[in-house]
C-alpha cells in the first residue's frame, strides 16, 4: 500500500508539528516579552535572557538531535512494516541522552560566570545571566526527555499528541511567567528574571510528565529500559555523532552572532535578542512542514517509494515557500507593534527596526533549507547534513561576518551573514537529493 502524500495528509502531520515545534521559541519569547517590560533594569534583563537562551538552545540542539535520529529509524521500520524489531530503542536512546544532560548540568553549573563571559556579558548583564541560568538549566533533562518522546511519536507518523503536550506547556509557561515575574500583590512578591526561569522549568517538567503518559497510553513503545541494546543502537549513535558535529557548527554561528551583538552594547544585544527569537519563531513555524518531510521521507525511503519521495519534496518546497512568504507578510503588517511587545526602550527599538526586515526576507529561503534538512534527517543521511553545515558555517558565515564587522555594519553584519548562510545550507541539499533519487526513480 502506497504512502499518502496528499496535501490533506501532509497538513495532518505538519500543522500539529508546527504547533508543537514553536513551543520552545514561545517559552523564550514569553520570557523575553515579560522580562523586557519589568520596572527594574528591563534592558539588562532582556539582554541576559537572550544570552542564556542562545547557550541553552545550543545545548538543546546538540543533544536534542535524538528526536531526528529516533524518528528516522522508527519511520523507516514503519515503512518496512517491521516496527516490532525496534520497540525498545526509544527508551534506550532517551536514557542515554538524559544521562548526558545531567552530566552537562554538573559540569556547567559551577562555571556559569565563566561561560557567559565568553559571550561578552559583563557587570549587571553577567549577574542576571548567571542568576537566570542557574535556575533554567534544571529544566534541561525534562526538555530532552520530551524531545526524545516526540521523536518516537513522529516516527509513528503521529504529531497530534506532541501538539497537545506543547500547547499545554506553552500556556502554562505564559501563565506562570506573568504570576512569578510580576507577582500578585499581597500573595507573591515579584521575582523578575528569576520568576521567568522558574516558570520555564515548571512548564518543562509538566511537558515531560505528559509525554511519558501519552507514549505509554497511546502507543506500543515502552519506556522501561531493557538490555541488551537494540541492534540499531550503533546506527543511532552514529547519527547522533554526525548531528552532534553538525549542531556544533550551527551553534558556532549562533555564538558568533550573540557575541558580536553583545560586544556592540546593551541596546544591540537586546535588539538582537528580539530579532533572533522572532527568527526562531518563523523557523519553527516552517519547521512544521520540515517535520512532515522528516516523518514521510523516512517511511517512503523504508518502503522504497522513490517516485513518491521526489513528489513529496516538490510539494513541501512549494508549501514551505508560500508559508515563508505569509510569515514575512505578517511581519511587515505588525513591523512596529512587534517591537513594542518586547521593550519600550527607544534605543533598542531603533536598532531592532533597522534590521528586522532582513529577518522577514529570510523566511522563504529558510523554508527551503529547513524542509530539506527535515527530509535528509528522515532519510538518515546525517553525514551529508554535517558536511553542509561545516561548509556553510566555517567557509561562508564566519568569513562574511568578520568582513562585514570590519566594515562596521554591526547588526547588519550579523543578519546579512545569516541570510547567505541559509542559502549555503539549502542549495547543496537540493542538488544532492535530486542526484540521489532521480536516478532511483528511473530504475523502478
Amino acid at each position: 500500500m502506497s504512502t499518502d502524500i496528499s496535501l490533506k495528509h501532509i497538513n495532518k502531520l505538519a500543522i500539529p508539528a508546527l504547533i508543537s515545534g514553536i513551543s520552545e521559541p514561545i517559552l523564550s519569547l514569553t520570557d523575553a516579552a515579560i522580562v523586557g517590560n519589568i520596572d527594574i533594569n528591563a534592558t539588562e534583563s532582556l539582554a541576559a535572557v537572550g544570552i542564556v537562551t542562545t547557550f541553552l538552545s545550543m545545548l538543546i540542539w546538540v543533544l536534542g538531535q535524538t528526536r531526528s535520529a529516533i524518528s528516522s529509524i522508527v519511520s523507516q521500520y514503519v515503512g518496512a512494516n517491521k516496527l516490532d524489531k525496534i520497540k525498545n530503542l526509544p527508551a534506550q536512546a532517551i536514557f542515554i541522552i538524559t544521562s548526558l544532560s545531567i552530566l552537562i548540568i554538573i559540569s556547567t553549573y559551577p562555571f556559569a560566570d565563566s561561560i557567559f563571559k565568553l559571550y561578552n556579558a559583563s557587570s549587571l548583564i553577567l549577574d542576571y545571566c548567571v542568576e537566570y541560568y542557574k535556575i533554567r538549566v534544571f529544566g534541561f533533562p525534562f526538555t530532552l526527555f520530551t524531545i526524545g518522546v516526540f521523536g518516537a511519536f513522529r516516527g509513528l507518523q503521529n504529531t497530534y499528541y506532541p501538539m497537545v503536550i506543547a500547547i499545554t506547556g506553552a500556556l502554562l509557561n505564559i501563565l506562570l511567567d506573568v504570576i512569578l515575574v510580576y507577582g500578585i500583590e499581597g500573595i507573591i512578591s515579584p521575582m523578575n528574571i528569576k520568576g521567568a526561569a522558574y516558570a520555564s522549568v515548571i512548564a518543562q517538567l509538566v511537558m515531560a510528565i505528559l509525554s511519558a503518559y501519552y507514549l505509554l497510553k497511546k502507543t506500543i513503545i515502552p519506556l522501561k529500559l531493557s538490555f541488551p541494546f537494540n541492534r540499531e543502537i550503533n546506527r543511532f549513535i552514529l547519527m547522533i555523532l554526525n548531528l552532534f558535529v553538525r549542531t556544533i557548527a550551527l551553534n558556532v554561528t549562533l555564538y558568533f552572532a550573540s557575541a558580536f551583538s553583545t560586544s556592540y552594547g546593551a541596546q544591540y544585544i537586546a535588539a538582537y535578542t528580539i530579532a533572533i527569537n522572532l527568527w526562531f519563531l518563523g523557523a519553527f513555524i516552517i519547521d512544521g512542514y520540515a517535520s512532515a518531510g522528516n516523518i514521510l521521507s523516512g517511511k517512503l525511503y523504508g518502503g522504497k517509494e522513490y517516485k513518491s519521495l521526489i513528489t513529496l519534496s516538490n510539494k513541501l518546497i512549494k508549501y514551505g515557500v508560500i508559508l515563508g512568504i505569509i510569515s514575512a507578510a505578517i511581519g511587515v503588517i505588525f513591523y512596529y507593534p512587534l517591537g513594542l511587545v518586547f521593550t519600550k526602550d527607544t534605543a533598542v527599538l531603533d536598532e531592532f527596526y533597522s534590521i528586522y526586515y532582513i529577518v522577514l526576507l529570510m523566511q522563504p529561503l529558510c523554508a527551503i533549507a529547513f524542509i530539506f534538512d527535515g527530509i535528509f534527517k528522515g532519510l538518515g543521511k546525517m553525514k551529508y547534513l554535517r558536511n553542509v553545515l561545516l561548509f556553510s558555517t566555517f567557509l561562508v558565515f564566519v568569513p562574511i561576518l568578520f568582513w562585514l564587522d570590519y566594515l562596521n555594519y554591526k547588526l547588519y553584519a550579523i543578519f546579512i551573514a545569516l541570510t547567505i548562510w541559509i542559502l549555503a545550507r539549502g542549495i547543496p541539499l537540493i542538488l544532492k537529493f535530486r542526484n540521489i533519487f532521480i536516478p532511483l526513480t528511473q530504475k523502478t
